[in-house]
């Protein structure tokens, strides 16, 4: 630390040393140790050069322009990082000045735009960080025109806006906006401090109180409650932040061993199937990726396990198709001592996790391409990016995905029809979507109704022997006024499948409860409890076991309203029971791959 400031480590002040440019993520004069290690790994070795042989085809492409996509500029915002990140990086390992020459180009174009777009402000936070990165990457070699415009550029279309009421809500969020909006701002702080060493240390400071609150809600377990999409997004934004801070001061301020936050590793370890493919419930897309951020956090945990996944989709894509990431050179920066070659698996099959959107996840092997493999979830609707999936699950074996989600939709797809994408209200036209409501998700519907949104189901009993991992959730407060009971249990039985036992009490009325599977494979009723379900080659039986009268059914999953999305390909397999006044129902619902067969499945309260 040498004569470095020290300070109470939950602020910084004037008098804190913030260090010579290059000082965030990679200081000055540490190039040569870095590529000495990543040339030690043929992973890292090849991902460096796809980075270097991506910024020579970025020399070539047109600058951005301000051109704005309804009311956001972020697709602009994002490549400004990928284009300014790469290329500083490949300046900086390679001393070729075209990669500097061409960062400045597009920096000074940015520099010159009208605004960042400052109503939606996750525009000016992405924009903010790319200009600091190159900023402070490149300070040395920058004329001083160029430094004075960028620095102003920084200043007053980042900076700012931020210190605006009528643009900074997000600092009292509790979900990614307020990771990535501190995170931008802070970059910029760090970049230009030396011209505004107040409000810089203002900023900073800011950053450290209110990048608490979403981080709060990692705990206790490790869940983040957005989904995998969107941890993808904050929390990698959040590790941005808390790496500039450890490289500059020394210190992250404790927030890195907040309860929870590095336990999402294992949250997103076992969020993703055999296939490849994650648990996209909540706004999340269907493809799984690599997150330079798990680099960090396994090097955090001194747990390389935590990376498997991770090293499968590098093995699957190749790290040529990784250059897309605008975030990519960070993981070179964060892979620590780890060999990609030797990672193993992890050890725990199953993991369980509670917090705002309580988990179970269980598997029958990391290493079999076709083990079995299911994710569930309680929870609520009334979380950001949440849909009414309150009880759902996914599910796979043989190397298909039986039981899946839609995921999202994309907004500008609906924001330009002029829906309202984001209300949380139980009458908000957000659950009037086809792909957000409960109608389509792997659960149950009673009496055609919507979840109820201020409901939540916690995961109240789970075990994680190998014979019978299972988890159970009680979903009766997202049924109130629906049910007198609910509960679902989920489990792997006798490692060869899966079960899903409902348990529901009626209110002093008939109810009709429609239970569904939302499949990709082809469907056939082949009797009053059974359908088989097709795909690749593969077969699953669903059979359904209840004293209770029901009726088997498919259901089309054609959108029905003009703005949402097609769904081609699938299809929704399940039945309706109805249940007498007061009347208790209990189904187990056997999901079976290949030549399995069911075993009995005793009561949920037996499920210890």
């Amino acid at each position: 630390m040498g004569n470095r400031h020290e300070w109470v480590r939950d602020s910084i002040d004037l008098n804190t040393s913030f260090g010579d440019h290059p000082r965030i993520l990679l200081k000055g004069g540490t190039e040569k140790v870095l590529m000495t290690s990543i040339r030690g790994d043929k992973t890292w070795s090849a991902l460096h050069d796809a980075i270097v042989k991506e910024s020579d085809r970025i020399i070539d492409l047109p600058v951005l322009q301000r051109i704005q996509i309804g009311r956001r500029l972020l697709d602009k915002s994002r490549e400004a990082i990928r284009r300014i990140f790469q290329l500083s990086y490949a300046y900086r390992m390679t001393g070729d000045r075209k990669y500097l020459d061409r960062a400045e180009r597009e920096m000074l174009t940015i520099a010159a735009f009208s605004d960042w777009n400052p109503s939606h402000f996750l525009d000016v936070a992405e924009m903010t960080m790319a200009m600091a990165i190159g900023y402070d990457w490149l300070h040395g070699q920058l004329s001083e025109v160029s430094r004075k415009a960028i620095r102003n550029a920084i200043l007053h279309k980042g900076l700012e806006p931020s210190l605006d009421k009528r643009y900074n809500s997000w600092l009292t969020a509790e979900h990614n906006w307020n990771q990535v909006c501190n995170a931008g701002m802070t970059y910029g702080a760090l970049a230009i401090q030396e011209d505004q060493p107040e409000l810089a240390v203002r900023i900073i400071n800011r950053a450290i109180t209110s990048i608490r609150l979403p981080m709060k809600d990692y705990g206790p377990s490790g869940i983040y409650p957005e989904g995998y999409g969107y941890w993808g997004y904050g929390t990698s934004f959040n590790v941005m932040w808390l790496s500039a801070m450890e490289t500059c001061f020394g210190t992250d301020f404790g927030l890195s061993a907040m309860p929870g936050f590095l336990g999402s590793t294992g949250f997103m370890a076992h969020m993703t199937g055999p296939s490849g493919r994650p648990f996209n419930y909540s706004d999340a897309g269907s493809g799984g990726g690599f997150h330079p951020a798990m680099c960090w956090m396994a090097g955090k945990l001194g747990d390389p396990s935590v990376l498997y996944m991770d090293r499968l989709h590098l093995q699957r894509s190749g790290v040529e198709g990784r250059v897309g990431d605008r975030l990519i050179p960070a993981a070179l920066l964060w892979k620590g001592d780890f060999r990609m070659d030797k990672i193993p698996a992890p050890k725990d099959l199953m993991w369980v996790g509670h917090g705002k959107n309580p988990m179970a996840m269980m598997r029958t092997s990391w290493t079999d391409p076709n083990a079995i493999w299911v994710a569930m979830k309680g929870g609520s609707g009334n979380i950001n990016h949440a849909h009414m999936d309150v009880g759902s699950y996914v599910m796979e074996a043989d190397g298909v995905r039986w039981a899946m989600d839609f995921g999202m939709q994309e907004y500008e797809s609906l924001e330009s029809k002029g829906i309202k994408l984001f209300g949380r209200a139980q009458d908000a036209q957000r659950w009037t979507i086809f792909r957000l409501n409960n109608f389509t998700h792997n659960t149950i519907t009673v009496d055609s109704q919507l979840q109820r949104v201020e409901g939540y189901a916690p995961i109240i009993a789970s075990g994680s022997k190998k014979e019978f991992m299972h988890a159970v959730t009680d979903l009766g407060a997202v049924y109130k006024g629906q049910l007198a009971g609910a509960r679902r249990g989920i489990a792997i039985s006798g490692s060869d499948h899966v079960v899903v036992r409902d348990e529901w009490t009626a209110q002093n009325k008939e109810t009709r409860v429609r239970w569904t599977l939302l499949t990709p494979a082809n469907v056939q009723i082949t009797g009053s409890n059974e359908a088989l379900l097709s795909k690749d080659g593969k077969t699953l039986r669903l059979r359904i076991e209840t004293d209770a009268h029901i009726e088997m059914r498919t259901w089309s999953t054609d959108p029905p309203q003009y703005y949402d999305a097609p769904n081609p390909g699938t299809i929704m397999v399940g039945f309706e029971a109805v249940i007498p006044v007061g009347g208790k129902v209990s189904v187990n619902s056997y999901l079976l791959p290949g030549k399995s067969q069911p075993v009995k499945t005793p009561a949920l309260s037996e499920w210890k």
